[in-house]
C-alpha cells in the first residue's frame, strides 16, 4: 500500500477523533466549563498528518472554544504550561483568517500568553515548521 492510502486512512481516523472531541467541546462550553473546552480542543493537537482537511477540522473545533473564553486571566489560572506552545500556534493561525473577531480574541489572548510564558513561546510556535496547525 502507498502512503498516499495509509494518509487517507489515517485521516479518516483523525476526522471521526476530531468529531468525538467536537461533541465533548460542545457539551462543557453548555455547562459553561470554558477552559475545560480548549483543553480538549488543544489535546491532540496538532493532528499527526499534513492533511488540510484534519488540520481545518481541528481548527474548527480550537476556535469554537478560544471564542467562547470571556475571563483570559482567568483561563490562564487553570491552563496548564504544557499547552502554551501549541494555543500559540493556534493564536498565529486565528490571526492569519483576518476575521475581526477572531483577531481580536486572539491578540487578547496572545498579550496574556506572552505575559506568561514568554518570547521563547512566540518563537518555538513560528519556528517549529514541522507539527503546523
Amino acid at each position: 500500500m502507498s502512503d498516499a492510502f495509509v494518509e487517507a486512512d489515517n485521516a479518516e481516523a483523525i476526522i471521526t477523533r476530531i468529531e468525538h472531541k467536537s461533541r465533548k467541546i460542545e457539551s462543557l462550553l453548555k455547562q459553561s466549563k470554558t477552559v475545560e473546552a480548549l483543553k480538549t480542543a488543544l489535546e491532540g493537537s496538532p493532528p499527526n498528518t499534513r492533511d488540510e482537511r484534519c488540520k481545518s477540522a481541528n481548527w474548527i473545533v480550537v476556535h469554537r472554544a478560544l471564542m467562547a473564553i470571556k475571563d483570559v486571566d482567568g483561563m490562564f489560572s487553570s491552563l496548564d504550561p504544557e499547552y502554551y506552545d501549541i494555543l500559540m500556534k493556534y493564536l498565529y493561525r486565528g490571526l492569519s483568517t483576518g476575521d475581526r473577531p477572531t483577531c481580536d480574541q486572539c491578540l487578547r489572548i496572545h498579550e496574556k500568553l506572552t505575559e506568561k510564558a514568554g518570547l521563547g513561546c512566540i518563537l518555538r510556535a513560528l519556528a517549529d515548521t514541522i507539527n503546523t496547525v
